[in-house]
C-alpha cells in the first residue's frame, strides 16, 4: 500500500509542534491567503472559511495529498479578536477581556482534491480571565511576547497565569490544533497512527 502524505497548510510553530506529537510524518507549506474577515462574518463563519481556504490553497498544487487546514478566532461577544501583531494592541485586547469569558473557536479542514474529500470540525474553548492591573499585564507581554496568538495569551506558557478557567473537549486545540479530532479524522481516512513497532536488534 502507498504510503499517503499529509501537509500541514501552516505557518504556525505551534501547530506544527503540536502535529509533531504523532506518530505520522508530514510536510509544511505556508498558504498564501487573506484572513481580512468579510463583512458581516461571524466568527464561527470566519474561521470554517479560513480553515477551507488555506486547505485549498496547498490542496490545489498537491492534489494527491491529504491537507490539514487550521484557524483560531477569539469570540469575544460575537466579534472575532484575531492576531493582536502589535504590543499596542495585545494589551488592548487582555484588557478589554479581563473578568470575561472568551470563546477561542479553533476550525480545522482535512482535505483531498484527488478523492474530493473535505471533513471539517470546530472545536470551542471557553477561557475566563482574571483581573489584573495594567502593569502586570506589560510584564506580561513583554515577557512572552504573543503577537502571534489571538487574545494575546499563550495558554501553552506564561499566559496561563492570565486565566481563572478553562473548558474544552479537546484540550489542544488551544493551541491551535484539536489534536483528538484530529487522529481521528486521520484514521477514518487510512492513516495508521499505531503500527506495530520495529523489531529490535
Amino acid at each position: 500500500m502507498k504510503e499517503q502524505t499529509l501537509i500541514l497548510a501552516s505557518s504556525s510553530k505551534y501547530r506544527r509542534e503540536l502535529l509533531e506529537r504523532l506518530n505520522v510524518s508530514f510536510l509544511v507549506y505556508s498558504p498564501n491567503v487573506d484572513e481580512t474577515p468579510k463583512i458581516g462574518e461571524s466568527p464561527t463563519q470566519l474561521v470554517e472559511r479560513l480553515s477551507h481556504l488555506k486547505a485549498r490553497c496547498i490542496s490545489e498544487q498537491y492534489p494527491d495529498a491529504w491537507v490539514i487546514g487550521s484557524d483560531q478566532v477569539a469570540d469575544f461577544h460575537g466579534a472575532a479578536i484575531g492576531k493582536p501583531l502589535t504590543h499596542d494592541r495585545a494589551l488592548a485586547q487582555l484588557q478589554m477581556m479581563q473578568g470575561e469569558t472568551v470563546i477561542f473557536r479553533t476550525g480545522m479542514c482535512l482535505m483531498q482534491l484527488k478523492s474530493n474529500t473535505t471533513l471539517y470540525t470546530c472545536v470551542d474553548t471557553e477561557v475566563s480571565f482574571r483581573d489584573f492591573d495594567e502593569a502586570t499585564l506589560e510584564n506580561y507581554l513583554l515577557t512572552e511576547k504573543p503577537y502571534d496568538c489571538a487574545g494575546s495569551a499563550k495558554a501553552e506558557g506564561l499566559g496561563i497565569g492570565l486565566l481563572s478557567e478553562m473548558k474544552s473537549t479537546d484540550p489542544t486545540a488551544i493551541i491551535g490544533l484539536p489534536l483528538i479530532q484530529l487522529t481521528g479524522l486521520l484514521m477514518s481516512v487510512g492513516f495508521q497512527l499505531f503500527p506495530p513497532p520495529a523489531s529490535s536488534k
